[in-house]
């Protein structure tokens, strides 16, 4: 059985991105991009679906990991009964094709290690063909090849590569993994004695240029490196996650394939990564989004793939049995074919802020922006699926609403500041109109708070965002209002969901977690409301649930205590960022 998905540790080479365990078992990998099929699915199955094992036989006393700082170069040590083992785990800055490094080296001691390469082609269900090559083993099946160097000979069981071996003191094995197109030869090898130390330079260069300097430094530098893991590096977009299907609640239903770019993130990404310093990558992030939603207006999707790919076809894989049992396995997302009336706000605020913040604008930025707007004027009144993806009937979501207002707001402020040519007047007057509408009918005053959709009594945190968006000043005693109605309502364990599932209609099961990045945006909103002591203290509470590396998935469970949902989630440690630059 998986481990629980906080036991993980991430790797990557900003191209794709493996899952380690504390058991030293790799057990998600997909090759040669983060939404390619996997080589190994132990993670979303068993062993059997493919894995990579380097880890003591036998007599564990204790396990303790680590980044090497600024890097995403994992070490585990592994304390037995006769001695102690460091396994070092990374894959290197990528020259033609990917590589995947591990070093096991005993510190003290002696300690006897086992090796298991099961690779499992096509998600777990396709057992390559394995051979030995020139003293290598290439493992092929379809349009896939790895080829594993190692210093210790393997044997082949049934397509599965095992070595069972001893270290003293000193001595240490290395092993590299590499991947090619099966019909393509082998490219040539990088030096796995010196890739580990390499990867950590690429890391610390790249680490140096973080300008925060507040109070959070250690967390909010992580969060940045799990970014940049997250970004395909040829295109500049950021993946929601690297892993598909982990489960939302513990053996539901509510279980997505995350390994694509939403447009939702678009805005807090940009300003997370230019707060700290990191302007080139948000200007690739802010190209990709151009690419990405170039076309039509009415043919924008609140996804794409990692290279603007507008086909994300949802299938289910009956062969793997789910994360600890929750099914489906799903690859591809259905809900690209969403009509969301927010994604507008997010890419006409991601450019308006981008061209505030000195990001040079693109000649194609503004024509684009202003097709946004035409489309905009006479679509905001639609029902549509909200920010939350529900699969069940669409409706008049306020958070919607909000963004309609934010996307016409924004293309205005830019349209004003920088004298760019505009129907500046029926702008005006169509922000007016859906700000004028949002208050009449988002707004409860029985309650004395803004509810999720039009005429509805339900709450949702993404109405937190209301003050940070600029809709209304924090001041504003519907804002007050709305703000300690979610804190009495929505609030687990000091933690902020994102509806009551039970009494909210989504089409699906109810059930789930405590969503990490609507739990930031409350310390954002208290923040702006002048509660420090609060914000400050839920951002305190918020921190300890990383894991031991560092990582956050989508969700937590207060009363398991366990990490949910997809992991590591580029959502979560950007509001992670945000709240604690906020906060400084």
């Amino acid at each position: 059985m998986p481990l629980p998905i906080e036991d993980y540790a991430l790797i990557g080479d900003t191209q794709s991105a493996a899952l380690v365990g504390k058991d030293g078992s790799i057990d998600w990998l997909c090759l040669p991009r983060f939404d390619a099929d996997a080589c190994f699915a132990a993670l979303l199955g068993s062993e059997e679906n493919g894995r990579w094992l380097l880890a003591p036989s036998g007599g564990l006393r204790r396990v303790q990991r680590r980044y090497r700082p600024g890097t995403l170069v994992l070490e585990t040590d592994f304390e037995t009964d006769t001695g102690t083992l460091r396994v070092v785990d990374c894959m290197p800055p990528r020259g033609r094709e990917p590589d995947l490094v591990r070093e096991a080296v005993c510190l003290k001691g002696h300690v006897s290690v086992r090796m298991e390469l099961a690779i499992r082609f096509g998600y777990g269900s396709r057992t390559p063909w394995v051979h030995p090559i020139d003293g290598r083993f290439t493992a092929m099946a379809g349009p896939d090849a790895l080829t594993l160097l190692s210093d210790v000979r393997p044997r082949n069981e049934d397509a599965t590569l095992r070595a069972d071996f001893s270290l003293s003191a000193g001595e240490r094995a290395r092993f590299l993994l590499a991947w090619h197109p099966s019909h393509e030869p082998a490219p040539p090898c990088i030096d796995p004695a010196t890739a580990a130390e390499h990867t950590e330079e690429w890391w610390r260069e790249w680490s140096s240029h973080c300008t925060y300097e507040g109070p959070w430094r250690e967390q909010v530098l992580r969060s940045l490196i799990v970014l940049k893991a997250l970004t395909y590096s040829p295109t500049g977009g950021i993946v929601a996650a690297p892993t598909t299907s982990l489960p939302e609640a513990l053996g539901g239903v509510r279980n997505w394939d995350y390994r694509y770019c939403w447009l939702r993130d678009a805005t807090f990404t940009l300003l997370a990564l230019l707060d700290a310093g990191y302007r080139e990558e948000a200007q690739a992030w802010r190209d990709w989004l151009l690419r990405a939603v170039a076309g039509e207006p009415r043919e924008l999707q609140i996804m794409y793939g990692v290279a603007g790919e507008r086909r994300l076809t949802e299938l289910e894989l009956p062969w793997l049995s789910g994360y600890q049992g929750a099914k489906p396995v799903r690859l591809g997302n259905a809900a690209v074919c969403q009509f969301q009336l927010d994604v507008y706000g997010e890419v006409l605020d991601c450019l308006h802020m981008a061209r505030r913040s000195g990001v040079p604008p693109r000649d194609e930025g503004w024509e684009l922006q202003s097709h946004l707007l035409d489309f905009l004027e006479s679509n905001w009144e639609r029902t549509d699926e909200g920010i939350w993806e529900v699969r069940g009937p669409p409706q008049h979501f306020t958070h919607s609403k909000v963004m309609a207002w934010v996307a016409v707001d924004r293309a205005l402020r830019t349209a004003e500041e920088f004298r760019l040519p505009a129907p500046l007047e029926r702008w005006r007057q169509l922000r007016a109109r859906i700000h004028a509408q949002v208050c009449e009918r988002g707004y409860d005053a029985s309650r004395g708070s803004f509810v999720q959709a039009y005429g509805g009594k339900e709450l949702d945190a993404a109405l937190l965002l209301i003050p940070q968006l600029g809709f209304l000043p924090p001041e504003d005693p519907r804002v007050v209002g709305t703000v300690d109605a979610i804190q009495r309502e929505l609030c687990e364990g000091g933690l902020v969901r994102r509806y009551d599932t039970h009494r909210s209609e989504d089409g699906l099961p109810p059930g789930e977690g405590t969503f990490l990045a609507c739990s930031f945006w409350l310390a954002d909103a208290l923040t702006l409301l002048g509660r420090m002591d609060e914000a400050r203290t839920i951002f305190e509470r918020l921190l300890p649930l990383c894991n031991d590396v560092g990582l956050l998935a989508e969700e937590y469970d207060p009363r398991t205590k366990r990490q949910l949902g997809n992991f590591p989630q580029a959502f979560s440690h950007v509001a992670l960022i945000n709240t604690a630059q906020n906060l400084t």
